[in-house]
């Protein structure tokens, strides 16, 4: 039965003041975390060409990121480090090393904006000269037992350097409870994880190869390892594991292609879940933003509002800084 006129679902939309009354999803700043490029040297900003305004950062402009970050209300930035061709080796070393970019850039962090809070890449694509996440045998094919042993030598190389949020973003099985466990013994029992627990093979990640050198490196796909897109199941079944095992947090990634999955994720589990706004999801509008198809200011708000409102407590985004100053508007 209709109630109208007594009802007049417009009338909480006539003004608004009455619109932020009645508004069921808030986006803040400190629903953002801000992921930053590594790059070698001092002083040194290199602008990548396939994510228009994002550049890769020395640790020394890292660390005046970080300070913006504290400024804006942002409570978190995500590391990712561009490793060159010549440390890239078969089996990912340079991941192990204590003095790596990652590292530097965690103490630098931590040292000058305690404040802070960093999260941290645990996989090897970045490390390895054939850019997969992790050790291949013979055939080519990516090990999982053996890729996890090195991921947790590199979770505990970043928890020492500082790290506050270890992220393991490598899709292996069962090295979320191997991690945690590796943490709890070696004294780092506040060290969170949040899991790429959903991390898709997915046809929006090729900026991000360019941001970490990896692009052209990669042979075949990951598809072995990361999700099909076809499945929805099986990411319940990836993020229950991962809760087993300790992690704090779970994450969906990419994010709007993906936000069935979330609402999903959050309506059976009823814990954090993060979304990664991907390279190629940045890209796509910037490109429409560029010819005059999108308002880049209203699409950057409205997106991050969708993955909000799917369930997410938060959203790695490469907009983080420009919305943070949208909203302080």
């Amino acid at each position: 039965m209709s109630h109208y006129p007594a009802l007049r679902l417009r009338r909480t939309r006539a003004s608004g003041w009455s619109r932020r009354l009645h508004a069921e999803t808030v986006l803040t700043p400190a629903d953002l975390i801000w992921p930053l490029f590594v790059v070698e040297g001092a002083g040194v900003e290199e602008p990548i060409a396939s994510l228009p305004g994002v550049s890769r950062w020395s640790v020394d402009g890292i660390v005046a990121r970080g300070k913006e970050a504290r400024d804006l209300g942002i409570p978190c930035v995500a590391l990712f480090p561009y490793t060159q061709p010549d440390r890239r080796s078969d089996d990912g070393r340079e991941a192990l090393n204590p003095d790596n970019l990652m590292c530097q850039a965690i103490r630098a962090l931590k040292h000058a904006v305690p404040e802070v809070g960093v999260l941290t890449d645990v996989a090897l694509d970045p490390y390895t000269s054939h850019g997969h996440d992790g050790l291949l045998d013979a055939t080519g094919y990516v090990v999982n037992d053996a890729t996890a042993e090195t991921l947790v030598a590199q979770a505990l190389n970043q928890a020492a350097a500082g790290a506050d949020i270890i992220a393991p973003s490598d899709m292996m099985d069962g090295r979320i409870g191997l991690i945690r466990d590796a943490l709890e013994a070696d004294g780092h029992v506040n060290v969170q994880i949040m899991s790429y627990a959903a991390k898709y093979a997915s046809a929006f990640y090729g900026p991000f190869r360019d941001a970490v050198g990896s692009r052209g490196l990669l042979k075949g796909d990951k598809k072995t390892y990361q999700m099909d897109p076809a499945n929805w199941q099986e990411a319940l079944r990836e993020v229950e594991l991962d809760l087993d095992e300790g992690a704090d947090s779970v994450m969906v990634k990419p994010g709007l292609p993906y936000l069935d999955i979330i609402t999903r994720v959050k309506d059976a589990f009823e814990v954090p879940v993060f979304a990664y706004q991907v390279s190629g999801e940045y890209a796509m509008i910037e490109a429409a933003a560029a010819v005059g198809a999108a308002d880049r200011d209203a699409v950057v708000l409205e997106t991050l509002l969708a993955l909000k409102r799917a369930g997410c407590s938060g959203v790695l985004t490469y907009y983080a800084r420009h919305a943070a100053q949208l909203l302080a508007g």
